[in-house]
């Protein structure tokens, strides 16, 4: 059919179309150009509403910026992946296998588990020095988070064999029992090392490379990540063990340990830039560590602020080791089972974080936030322990889930309230404190929880032993709101 010519009056310059479109002018002329043109834009208009609303109703998507894409920053965040996935393994799966398949004490579990939180305190050392680190590659934070990777994966590939040796099962039983305390203690410490130092200074990478107002915004997601990692992890881990034999413990382990590499070479890979500008050696005008870590803490109710963190941390990490045992021993729930808590927690957690980044973005107050948080606390802890003489796997699990729920809140309010004091130039700093003092009295909380436990059953029944320290978590808790109470009303 023969293309009629478009009138004198519509016709173009192919000069004065893009060269994409030139093709389409000689081929059909003006009209049929036009028509294209506007089924293009008709088409537009409803993918431009699809993406605001997107914008608008998915959790942290207005985190992303122009030169900080979401894809971009999805991809960094694999690295809070691999450590969610530690931790679903170390909290989650492991005590459990450790006290009721291996036959280990709980006490020793607890201190088994809270090694890794041994490195907790030097979170702010590392986070300050990959502010100012200096290297011959131009890289500040890209050697601290590969050197976290390696010491993670090493912990990840002896703990099997550590931990059938500490259990005394099948040719391991011929080892010295102190092998399996030694091979475990050091794989456990290595982990912890590993990943405290590759999420302290990760977090500190996407607050660089993030704009300052979307700072909070990231480093909110960066957490919802991790969770994320708790929940899926907790969930493949569960399946996998459904079955529990010594050979599917090593190859679930040791796959933990291959998944990380991939996961963080994937996260680092072209996300910071090179630099030349900080010449590797030490410099007279590099800050020393003291006096920055006093200028922080100089801050405005910083002692009062850390102290919140530190017992609100306490209150809902002393449970840690005891939830998936407690539902195994007093319940009667299966190792899969028990492992699904670990995600259910998680789960409330990511319920609870996206819930206040929501509300925190429309700028309310981050310690009157996280004061909701400690105080939702307190009925969950109050369903747990009534779950044991109602013998109510419904109960439990809700109180699990509320649990987590209340220390998202928590979490979020007592994260944005120190990126709110962050000194300029210190968020690797700041973010270590924070990480710093909740890590420490996590690992303190959770070693206390197991001890009391053992202490309270030589005493009284296994369920009453268990309430006791969720009792003892409920007054931290009161505590808690009490100290941050004068935090809220300096807001106002």
């Amino acid at each position: 059919m023969e293309v009629q010519p478009a009138p004198q009056s519509f016709r173009l310059s192919k000069r004065q179309l893009p060269d994409n479109r030139k093709f389409l002018f000689e081929w059909a002329g003006v009209h049929q150009f036009r028509s294209i043109f506007q089924m293009n834009t008709t088409v537009a208009k409803p993918t431009k509403s699809w993406i605001k609303i997107g914008a608008k109703f998915l959790p942290f998507a207005d985190a992303a910026s122009e030169t900080l894409p979401l894809s971009r920053l999805l991809r960094l965040s694999l690295f809070q992946i691999s450590v969610g996935m530690a931790l679903a393994m170390l909290i989650g799966t492991l005590n459990r296998v450790m006290i009721v398949e291996l036959h280990v004490p709980a006490s020793l579990v607890a201190v088994m588990v809270s090694l890794p939180l041994l490195f907790a305190p030097f979170r702010a050392l590392i986070g300050f020095r990959s502010d100012h680190h200096r290297s011959h590659l131009g890289w500040r934070r890209v050697p601290y988070i590969w050197m976290g990777t390696l010491l993670q994966f090493g912990g990840f590939a002896i703990m099997p064999f550590a931990l059938l040796v500490l259990g005394g099962l099948g040719q391991a039983s011929h080892a010295p029992p102190w092998v399996g305390h030694l091979g475990a203690g050091m794989a456990f410490l290595l982990v912890g090392a590993g990943l405290h130092t590759t999420q302290t200074v990760g977090l500190a990478l996407a607050t660089d490379l993030a704009p300052a107002p979307d700072r909070p915004k990231v480093v909110g997601l960066m957490y919802v990540m991790l969770l994320v990692g708790v929940i899926f992890s907790s969930m493949v881990f569960g399946h996998v063990l459904e079955d529990f034999t010594p050979g599917t413990l090593i190859r679930t382990v040791q796959a933990a340990a291959v998944m990380t590499i991939c996961l963080n070479v994937i996260a680092l890979w072209k996300q910071e830039g090179r630099s030349r500008d900080r010449p590797p050696g030490v410099h007279e005008e590099d800050p020393d560590f003291l006096s920055s870590f006093k200028l922080f803490c100089s801050g405005e109710n910083a002692v009062r602020r850390l102290w919140a963190i530190g017992l609100g941390t306490m209150a809902f990490t002393m449970e840690d080791i005891l939830l998936e045992p407690f539902g195994g021993e007093i319940l009667g729930l299966s190792v899969s089972q028990t492992t699904y808590l670990t995600a259910f927690l998680a789960m409330g957690g990511l319920i609870g974080f996206a819930w206040a980044s929501h509300v925190l973005s429309r700028g309310a107050d981050p310690f009157k936030m996280a004061s909701r948080g400690a105080m939702v606390g307190i009925p969950a802890f109050c369903a747990v322990i009534f779950s044991a003489p109602q013998a109510s796997v419904a109960m439990f699990t809700a109180g699990v889930v509320f649990i987590g729920f209340g220390a998202g809140l928590f979490g979020h309010g007592t994260l944005t309230a120190t990126m709110n004091s962050a000194p300029p130039g210190q968020a690797g700093l700041a973010l270590g404190a924070w990480g710093a003092v909740q890590a420490s009295t996590a690992g303190l909380a959770m070693a206390l929880g197991g001890i009391f436990r053992d202490l309270a059953a030589q005493f009284m029944s296994s369920a009453s032993a268990y309430s006791i320290v969720y009792s003892l978590e409920i007054v931290l808790l009161v505590m808690t709101v009490l100290i941050m109470k004068p935090l809220v009303k300096t807001k106002h």
